[in-house]
């Protein structure tokens, strides 16, 4: 019987250290995880979107469109 007791402390102490038996501990480094994969997301794309920006172009544009237009 002591085997078993002692088996059953062991099995206690490792729950209790465990990743998925201790909600307390694994919500608090999953929210944290959440955030700072958000914040790396966003940072990411905001510096995607820098480098990629668009550069101004030089379109044709017909004379009869524009804002004052031109007839011939």
């Amino acid at each position: 019987m002591d085997a078993q007791q002692e088996y059953q402390q062991e099995l206690e102490k490792i729950q209790q250290s465990d990743f998925t038996h201790n909600w307390i501990s694994s919500s608090g480094f999953l929210f944290y995880l959440k955030v700072g994969g958000f914040i790396a997301f966003m940072f990411g794309a905001s510096a995607m979107l820098y480098s990629k920006r668009y550069a101004k172009i030089d379109v044709p544009v017909q004379e009869s469109t524009l804002y004052t237009p031109k007839y011939k």
